[in-house]
Parts: C-alpha cells; sequence; structure tokens
C-alpha cells in the first residue's frame, strides 16, 4: 500500500500589521497629488507676473486692466463706449510733468522702494484723529502703477497683496524713470482719457512735450478725481492744489494739510 495522501492545507497569508490598507494608500496618493498640482500652480502664479513685468520693462501696453474694465463697465451700462489713448517715449513728456506728479503724488518717490512706511504712518495718525473724514490716501506712485496697469478695480485683501507683490517686481525690475514713465502714459487726466498725450490735447490743444510749468501742475490736481476736475477749467480747490504743487515743483515749502474740502 502506498502511503496515505496528504491533503495539504491552503492558509491564507496573515494579515501583517505594518501594512497599509489599500483606501488609505488611494487617499495619501490623491493628497501628494493635489499638493503637487497646488505647487505647480503656485509657481505659475509666481512666474506669470515676472514674465509680464519683465516685457513691460520695454515694450509700452497698448491699454492697462484699468481701461479695460472701465470701457466694460460703460458698455454694461449701456453708455457710449469712447476712450482716447497714446503712449509716449520718456523725452517726448516734458519733464515739467514728472515733476508735478511727484510733488502731487509721491514726493518721496525716489527715496522709497515702492511702499512710503512716512505717508503711511501719517495716514494711520490722521484717521485715528479724524475717523469720520474718508481715508487719507498713502498709495505710491509705483502701487499706483501696479494696481491700473494690472489688476481689476476690486477692493479685497487678497487683491491688496498681489499688488504688493507687483509692486515689489515692478521696484526690482524697472528703473525709477520707466515707473514715472509708464504712470503718465496710462494715468487717466479725464473721464476715459488716458495717459499725458491724449489728456494735454484734450486740456490744453498741445502735445506733451510743450506743457509749460502751470499746465502740468494742473494736470497732476486732477490725478485724485480727473471725472469730476478739470485741468483746463479748473476749481478755486484744484487752483489751490496747482498751486501748491507748482511751489513743491520749485522746491519752496507748502503746508503739508489739506487747503480745505474739494469744491
Amino acid at each position: 500500500m502506498g502511503e496515505p495522501t496528504q491533503i495539504e492545507e491552503r492558509v491564507s497569508p496573515k494579515f501583517e500589521t505594518n501594512e497599509i490598507p489599500a483606501p488609505v494608500r488611494r487617499s495619501k496618493f490623491a493628497i501628494r497629488n493635489w499638493l503637487t498640482w497646488l505647487w505647480r500652480i503656485a509657481v505659475v502664479l509666481a512666474a506669470v507676473p515676472i514674465l509680464q513685468v519683465g516685457i513691460l520693462r520695454f515694450v509700452n501696453p497698448p491699454v492697462s486692466t484699468m481701461m479695460i474694465f472701465q470701457m466694460f463697465g460703460h458698455l454694461f451700462s449701456g453708455e457710449k463706449v469712447t476712450w482716447s489713448h497714446s503712449n509716449l517715449g520718456r523725452s517726448e513728456i516734458s519733464p515739467y510733468l514728472y515733476s508735478a506728479v511727484v510733488a502731487g503724488e509721491d514726493q518721496r518717490f525716489f527715496e522709497h522702494h515702492g511702499f512710503d512706511e512716512v505717508e503711511i504712518s501719517q495716514a494711520i495718525r490722521s484717521h485715528a484723529r479724524h475717523p469720520k473724514r474718508p481715508e487719507r490716501g498713502a498709495s505710491t506712485i509705483s502701487q499706483q502703477v501696479a494696481k491700473n496697469l494690472f489688476l481689476p478695480p476690486w477692493h479685497s485683501f487678497i487683491r491688496k497683496g498681489v499688488e504688493a507683490y507687483y509692486t515689489v517686481l515692478i521696484e526690482l525690475m524697472w528703473p525709477k524713470e520707466r515707473i514715472l514713465q509708464m504712470y503718465t502714459n496710462i494715468a487717466e487726466f479725464a473721464p476715459n482719457v488716458y495717459g499725458a498725450e491724449a489728456g494735454t490735447e484734450f486740456h490744453f490743444k498741445r502735445h506733451a512735450g510743450q506743457l509749460s510749468q502751470q499746465e502740468a501742475a494742473q494736470m497732476a490736481a486732477v490725478l485724485p478725481n480727473p471725472e469730476r476736475w478739470s485741468a483746463s477749467h479748473p476749481t478755486p480747490y484744484i487752483q489751490r492744489r496747482a498751486a501748491r504743487i507748482l511751489r513743491q515743483m520749485r522746491g519752496m515749502p507748502t503746508d503739508e494739510e489739506d487747503d480745505g474740502e474739494p469744491d
């Protein structure tokens, strides 16, 4: 007789306690995948502004983001869409206008690196003394270029953060002269009239390189609200503001406090 047949018992392997279950492995893989994509998106979002600012260091943009949004705003409200804008080279704009916008908008422009800490502190103190008054603006010319050139006119903390990022890039990659040139080329000097050339033609029927000191001061005086005030038909308030800018352009001391409510 042969040896009895041994029946082999198949035993399933024991579950190892250190083995990660399949659902957990899939979950961790999904998290890693999402983190990889988020990292890639962050890199792209950081790189695109660098590319934009780098290109516009040498190229004049045909329009700004602010122009586009204002144009669509008029379109959606049923108004006639008209606007005037042209770019000029740095030497084609009157040096008086450069001096006037610095005197009127950002007197420490050549001293700061995009953010005027002195002006920010003064704005905070002014608001603390007069909390019911509108907050005093503390934006530099560099910040205004970043805001008007690249960003939509939405108010949020995220947009302020992006504006700060663009401001840092502009200050790092552009010389001060380029920032001033860009600012005067995209600033609104009358309703739907953008840039020094279009603004000068609109108000004084001449080219931007032909502006006098007085005319440049009046152009700069309306920049806070060009839709309300006119450089060619100045109110008493704009006349006083232009006179103060003119004194600052000539290096004369001025009273920093506002000389009354706007007319």
